[in-house]
């Protein structure tokens, strides 16, 4: 198979070739259609997550048709095109596990970080955490929402009820997750960087009744705000702008610092929460909700060997929506 490897902190990937893998027991082996590019490949790419198993293939967005099986599995059956997330086993026994919190499971394997990922032809995974995709025709489609998509999701849970929202940093995650807002009935204000024309005008694109800057108020109080942008700053602006009683969402796997606020702009019971990793039952969930909320990914589709180049366009914001390497 064809791999694009990480073998340092701040190297570029390099491209191998090497034996295809075989699954084991409870396993599949998928041969890769697509695997989207995620912020979080950044970090750890960049050293931002630390200790990722090296080397390492990264990617997490993958979808793929199953071409193997391991010991134990009967389904997904071979030929049965499936969608692999971040999280990519759950130990199913330690205390957060037997809550049904897999997600913060104390000896978990992640995808692209602590197993091998999509950026590749072919990629094993637990067969368990692979979610069959019959209604999700093109691939190169599809991708982004195994990553964008979830978290997406499980951060506007954490939203709950909220009619007016906002997204503080309009890429791969906040394109997707405003199509089920609005398709809910929510009110969506897009928040991008300063003087970020093309990111604005995608989010009035999908239906955000506003998009300003990140420095900007929004036109109304927010019920509670997403932020998908790993800046830390971001945290107090937003609980400037969301009401009493509003929520502030981080989003992200990683931030820089939160620099220290008033404690003025939290008190009247706004609250600032975290969302870690996701569920299988969040996968569920969104895998049937997308389809019927017509979303539509934006996507710029780079060669499996473009993988640095797509890193790189990722970091400096030159494309919108998200970025799929197809082998």
């Amino acid at each position: 198979m064809k791999a694009m490897v990480l073998h340092q902190i701040g190297e570029p990937l390099a491209c191998e070739e090497r034996p295809d893998p075989l699954p084991g027991p409870g396993e599949i082996r998928v041969a890769v259609e697509a695997c989207a590019v995620c912020r979080t490949d950044l970090h750890v790419v960049d050293g931002d997550l630390k200790e990722p198993k090296l080397p390492i293939i990264p990617g997490h967005e993958i979808v793929g048709i199953v071409d193997a099986l391991g010991d134990g599995v009967e389904a997904p059956a071979i030929g049965t095109r499936v969608g692999i997330p971040w999280l990519g086993h759950s130990c199913g026994q330690c205390p957060y596990c037997a809550e049904g919190r897999e997600n913060l499971c104390d000896r978990p394997l992640f995808t692209g970080y602590t197993r091998d990922g999509g950026f590749a032809t072919k990629v094993v995974a637990d067969a368990a955490f692979a979610f069959p995709m019959p209604d999700f025709p093109d691939p190169v489609a599809a991708a982004p929402l195994m990553c964008a998509g979830l978290i997406g999701w499980r951060s506007l849970k954490m939203a709950g009820k909220a009619r007016r929202i906002g997204l503080y940093g309009f890429g791969a995650a906040a394109h997707i997750i405003a199509q089920v807002c609005r398709w809910q009935g929510r009110e969506v204000h897009a928040f991008t960087r300063a003087g970020d024309d093309a990111a604005q005008a995608h989010a009035l694109s999908l239906g955000c009744v506003w998009a300003g800057g990140s420095n900007e108020a929004p036109p109304a109080p927010l019920d509670a705000a997403i932020l998908f942008a790993p800046v830390g700053a971001l945290v107090p602006a937003a609980l400037k702008a969301v009401r009493k009683g509003g929520r502030v969402v981080c989003g992200g796997i990683y931030m820089s610092d939160i620099p220290q606020f008033p404690y003025s702009i939290l008190w009247e019971e706004r609250s600032i929460v975290s969302v870690a990793n996701l569920t299988r039952e969040d996968a569920t969930e969104f895998l049937a909700i997308a389809p019927k909320a017509g979303v539509r990914t934006t996507t710029t589709v780079y060669p499996l060997d473009a993988a640095n180049e797509a890193l790189s366009d990722l970091r400096a914001g030159r494309f919108q929506g998200a970025a799929v390497l197809v082998p």
